[in-house]
């Protein structure tokens, strides 16, 4: 599923035009990423955890040349889903 059949889902779920579940999506997904970027955590309860994990620097091998790079820490997203989200799926 993409985007825009997410939002089409959404719209059609929840009873309101595709115009307005795109725009609901949008500011959920902002506020999601607006929150991570301070290094805030977001816990939606029974659907799982947005969070912010340290990857520290590392060294690597290119493997076109078999050179070894330094590669630099940084940070990156990890969602972890909550008990009914697992419960859902299985």
């Amino acid at each position: 599923m993409n985007k825009t059949e997410f939002i089409e889902a959404v719209a059609k779920t929840a009873g309101l035009s595709k115009a307005v579940a795109a725009d609901a999506i949008n500011a959920a997904l902002e506020v999601v990423a607006k929150a991570l970027k301070k290094g805030d955590t977001v816990q939606l309860t029974g659907f799982g955890t947005f969070a912010v994990t340290k990857r520290a620097a590392r060294t690597g091998r290119n493997p076109a040349t078999g050179k070894t790079i330094k590669i630099a820490a940084t940070k990156a997203p990890k969602f972890k889903a909550g008990a009914l989200l697992k419960k859902a799926v299985k």
